[in-house]
């Protein structure tokens, strides 16, 4: 798959190194995959959940804007990412990257 969003990875890494080694593993895993459905990412990733976090327009009407979350270091941090499944143009955007704490004050659904 392609990632965007490296620069996300190594900002929160340099914030937090006991991250990166979980990070690098994560990052590795998923340039390695593809993924033809959530299903089938969770088969690589099964403590993955998908999260709802509101509304975007795609091609009308709007749609469910869909995030998956990714348990880090041992459920310490979460990686959030929005992920095209589609075969021609598989990619994974990394949105944010948070504490365990940070995740749970909700703020980052805004």
């Amino acid at each position: 798959m392609n990632i965007v969003g490296r620069n996300v990875i190594i900002e929160f890494a340099q914030r937090h190194p006991n991250a990166r080694s979980s990070l690098d593993r994560w990052y590795n895993l998923m340039r390695q995959e593809t993924f033809d459905s959530f299903a089938d990412l969770r088969r690589i990733f099964p403590h993955a959940d998908q999260v709802k976090v509101g509304k975007r327009r795609f091609n009308s009407p709007l749609q469910d804007k869909i995030w998956t979350v990714f348990n880090i270091g041992g459920n310490n941090f979460r990686l959030i990412a929005s992920i095209q499944y589609n075969p021609k143009d598989q990619r994974v955007t990394v949105n944010k990257i948070l504490t365990h704490a940070e995740y749970d004050k909700g703020r980052w659904k805004e």
